[in-house]
């Protein structure tokens, strides 16, 4: 049997397979945050289809923090039934669910928060939502610390399995790790160990909240690729040697942020014409100019991140490495576990376009994920679409 088939224990939760769904925004909420029956439908099919441990989408643990009109929230006593639901719907289908908690940050606009989006620093306008930001006070720092806790007791109630803290794509905890976006002077910048303070924070403010071997997993940039130095390699294997120094049980490494350098994160196809719909008509021309102008530079790359794992696993210890981007051939996924590169594999795109593929893999049916990075369902939902395949001639289960 396949070592990806073989059983991995992370912290107290033992996980069937080596295969992550990694936390994938789903467009599926309804207004409020609640769960839908559309949602359900998803995760049902993909623990119906041998995906070891499923990270839904990220959720909002505070109103401030949505950053999309239909993202799932975690933020209210209120949505604690559907999230049930949610938790239940996979244990059903003999999956484990890991609820990914996230704060918006500076990557929203007033329109979906009411008010001017609130960051580390008020940093200059980012060239997708053209917000600038409000600096954050020492009570806000504390209110969304405690929002993470808060939320994190939620998930235990509702019946997750594990959590996962979001501090990379560009969010909240990855904008204080920044030394581009967090130009504090405070305890909370100014050094490493300052920008790291509030992800330290949050990791103790969930821990409190969680039984005592439910696991916790965290998302980390490897690399921002912000216009000026963000978090870089050397920087991000610092901040995972720490996280490991907190005895976190996973990390996921990711590039990359959802604002300034969003195609690190989905290397492929440039969704020219789906990314620009949706803008005012006064942005489009330059908007598609600047879209254009991408083509060719962000090409599909297989296992882009398996570069940064190599820098990073060493200092990780116990702490299991879960291995984001580009993993399509089977045989490769093999290889990387086989020779302790990661210690699981997470994918995005792939189970976007095939639910089925582990059970797939398993039956020997494929061997190789069938997504294109055409990167078209990025485009959808941008558009306010939900998330799926669009590209014809879906592999059937």
């Amino acid at each position: 049997m396949s070592i990806l088939f073989a059983p991995i224990q992370v912290g107290g939760l033992e996980i069937k397979n080596h295969f992550v769904h990694a936390g994938t925004y789903e467009c599926m909420a309804d207004e409020e945050g609640r769960v839908t029956q559309q949602l359900l439908g998803r995760y049902r099919n993909l623990a119906r289809g041998e995906v070891g441990l499923i990270i839904p989408g990220y959720m909002s643990v505070h109103p401030l923090g949505r950053c999309t009109p239909h993202q799932t929230g975690i933020h209210s006593d209120e949505m604690i039934p559907g999230l049930t639901s949610l938790a239940k719907t996979i244990h059903n289908e003999g999956g484990k669910v890991c609820f990914q908690l996230a704060h918006a940050g500076r990557q929203t606009t007033k329109e979906y928060i009411g008010q001017i989006p609130m960051a580390p620093s008020s940093v200059g306008r980012d060239p997708m939502y053209l917000v600038k930001p409000r600096e954050m006070i020492e009570d806000d720092i504390h209110e969304v610390i405690n929002a993470y806790g808060n939320s994190a007791r939620r998930a235990v109630e509702a019946g997750a399995d594990a959590i996962h803290i979001s501090a990379g794509a560009g969010y909240l905890p990855s904008q204080f790790l920044s030394p581009y976006l967090n130009q504090r002077k405070d305890q909370w910048g100014g050094s490493d160990e300052n920008r790291f303070r509030f992800v330290k924070e949050t990791v103790l403010a969930v821990r409190n909240e969680l039984p005592q071997d439910m696991p916790i997993v965290m998302k980390l940039n490897a690399h921002d690729f912000t216009p000026k130095d963000g978090v870089t390699p050397p920087l991000a294997r610092k901040y995972a040697a720490w996280l490991a120094d907190l005895k976190i049980d996973a990390l996921e490494i990711t590039t990359g942020t959802t604002v300034f350098s969003n195609m690190h994160m989905w290397r492929g196809l440039v969704p020219v014409n789906e990314l620009v719909r949706p803008l005012p008509f006064w942005q489009k021309p330059a908007a598609w100019l600047v879209l254009k102008s991408w083509e060719g530079k962000y090409d599909f790359e297989e296992a882009w991140n398996l570069k940064y794992a190599r820098q990073i696993k060493p200092v990780l210890g116990d702490t299991k490495l879960f291995l984001v981007g580009g993993m399509r051939r089977l045989e490769h996924m093999e290889r990387v576990i086989e020779d302790g590169e990661a210690d699981a594999i997470s994918m995005c795109r792939p189970f976007i376009r095939e639910p089925f593929l582990v059970k797939n893999f398993m039956e020997g049916k494929t061997d190789q994920a069938a997504c294109t990075s055409c990167n078209k369902c990025v485009g959808a939902i941008v558009n306010n679409m939900p998330l799926r395949c669009y590209v014809k001639g879906l592999p059937k289960k």
